[in-house]
């Protein structure tokens, strides 16, 4: 038996984008076929007694390619005979590569995502993605924006063999009707219309920019409320701009919830926002949008900030719109709760293309 050895720093219980997206393809292997090196967090021993196949932490709380790091990388893939490797990261996990190989590595697939965006424009840090590109067999990427920038770093033989690997939605947790109707019953907001936000609190996820124009949207639509759902560092300036803002009886803060119950307060919403904005000169992007393809196969409406690869997600145009400001995100909102803009989008159509059991045959074929 074969086994494929995920080498990443991003892993639960740390929570982000990118352990969402590699916890979700180490569950859809065989338990029996995945062995998972990353880097050791607070409560990551008890984490990793819940789930059926082995994972290893590094001693460091960030794991990095170091020679201390790459040895112990390929003890674990001997002892386990593993003879693929998917790094989590692209940059700059996959400058293992070579050691990897050497160990027995017959095939190496490292995911990009954001961050690998910058790597491609400052000159060092892009002279280490071409070497990655040219160690590995694939360089993958989820959004054709992000491709188009990581592209011109890689050698010609390296661009050739991207593949686009994009995070997917599990349609079985994430429908119409999943849950919303007893988070709005709990949260007293049965009747009220309610856009709902669910993401890090980030200044880039654009949530102040859903409170500038929230008393705006009062004006048209006295009766609705914005749920903001999940924590994170722009928290605080964020309840500041609720306030100073005086919409704090309109807007609800839920702070963190357990992973199992997102999809139920993603339904609770009849419009998604998440004006997402690139920041810091270009190099803090939204490489994709998968809160945006959870929300859709929900059913509802999209607004979705014009920010590197998220207006990609949207699937349908009828059902979202790409907002790029304050006014237009304004007039977006409004819009949809007046029912200018329809959810339910077919689920057919979310399925066919971004389905995790899709996205995983992907990467089973890359790995053959």
């Amino acid at each position: 038996m074969t086994r494929v050895l995920v080498v990443t720093n991003d892993f639960p219980p740390r929570r982000g984008g990118i352990e969402s997206f590699v916890l979700a393809l180490c569950e859809r292997m065989p338990p029996s076929e995945v062995v998972v090196y990353t880097a050791r967090m607070p409560g990551s021993a008890a984490y990793d007694a819940t789930l059926p196949f082995p994972v290893y932490r590094d001693p460091s709380g960030m794991l990095l390619p170091t020679r201390a790091a790459t040895r112990r990388a390929v003890e674990v893939l001997r002892r386990h005979g593993c003879d693929r490797v998917v790094f989590g990261a692209s940059a700059p996990l996959g400058l293992m590569a070579p050691r990897l190989r050497a160990a027995g590595a017959r095939r190496l697939i490292a995911l990009t995502h954001g961050h690998e965006v910058w790597w491609a424009k400052a000159p060092g840090t892009r002279r280490l993605l071409r070497r990655i590109g040219d160690t590995v067999d694939v360089m993958t990427y989820v959004s054709e924006w992000c491709r188009d920038r990581i592209a011109p770093a890689l050698s010609p033989a390296a661009r050739d063999r991207m593949e686009r690997l994009s995070p997917g939605v599990d349609t079985t947790r994430f429908f119409p009707g999943c849950g919303g109707a007893h988070v709005r019953k709990d949260l007293g907001i049965e009747d009220a219309p309610v856009v709902v936000c669910t993401a890090r609190m980030i200044r880039r996820k654009g949530q102040d920019t859903l409170i500038t124009v929230w008393p705006d949207v009062l004006r048209e639509h006295p009766d609705a409320r914005l749920l903001l759902v999940g924590d994170g560092p722009d928290r605080r300036r964020l309840e500041r701009l609720v306030r100073r803002g005086g919409v704090g009886d309109s807007v609800i803060f839920t702070g963190s919830v357990p992973w199992a119950e997102v999809p139920a307060y993603t339904d609770a919403g009849d419009v998604f926002a998440m004006p997402c904005r690139t920041r810091l000169l270009g190099l803090e992007p939204e490489a994709w949008g998968i809160v945006f393809l959870e929300a859709q196969a929900c059913g509802l409406p999209v607004v979705i900030g014009r920010s590197g690869g998220a207006p990609e997600a949207l699937l349908d145009g009828a059902a979202g719109r790409v907002a790029s400001g304050p006014e237009a995100v304004r007039d977006a909102v409004v819009r949809m709760l007046e029912g200018g803009l329809l959810g339910h989008p077919r689920r057919s159509f979310v399925s066919s293309r971004h389905d995790w059991n899709c996205v995983q045959g992907k990467l089973w074929a890359l790995l053959a």
